[in-house]
């Protein structure tokens, strides 16, 4: 048992120590790291089957970056007012833009109403955009809500909208300038003023 030991003991050495073994005096086998004149053999060791440790990889770097807040969100932004696909009768192409979000105009952040795609108004903090001078013809609308950076924080789907500008012609026959209300109508011209009616008596005054 002690040889064993022994054994264990001289197999747990260094790689480099050379281990001998040899018959004492009284027959019993004997091992050792010191070589002994005479009989003794060296022991052939295996080779370590210890693996060196994985190199520790250097620390990342750390850079000390602001963290970005979140941007917020709106449930829900659209134009109430005109309804989408309607019809605006105006003979100056006015019109008032009125819009709404859910929650409401947070601070610092801003309207912008867009006409074909394009800015027409200034942003700012008012829902209500009275526009004038609009083309007769079919437009499409649509609001942005801007926060400070002048980023676009939501945008609604383009809407469309038509424009009807009655032109004085137009007017003239809808109402022509009757008699009654010539003078009352700049739209119209003296070569369109009715005839006035005779008085079959005003010839005897």
């Amino acid at each position: 048992m002690k040889a064993w030991l022994l054994i264990a003991c001289l197999l747990a050495a260094p790689a480099s120590a050379e281990v001998f073994t040899y018959v004492d005096a009284q027959g019993n086998r004997v091992f050792t790291d010191q070589p002994k004149p005479g009989n003794a053999k060296r022991v052939p060791l295996a080779p370590s089957n210890r693996m060196s440790a994985p190199a520790t990889p250097p620390a990342l770097a750390t850079t000390n970056k602001p963290e970005k807040k979140p941007q917020f969100r709106y449930d829900m932004l659209r134009i109430l007012v005109p309804e989408p696909d309607a019809t605006v009768r105006s003979t100056a192409g006015e019109i008032i833009v009125s819009v709404t979000s859910e929650p409401g105009l947070q601070r610092g952040h801003r309207y912008r109403l867009l006409l074909d795609g394009q800015p027409i108004a200034e942003p700012g903090p008012s829902p209500v955009f009275p526009l004038t001078d609009i083309d007769r013809g079919t437009h499409q609308l649509s609001v942005e809500i801007l926060d400070e950076q002048g980023q676009i924080v939501e945008r609604t789907a383009n809407q469309p909208m038509h424009m009807l500008r009655m032109s004085l012609a137009q007017k003239r026959k809808v109402k022509p300038c009757a008699l009654d209300d010539y003078g009352q109508r700049p739209e119209c011209p003296l070569r369109d003023k009715p005839a006035e009616e005779k008085n079959l008596l005003q010839r005897f005054f």
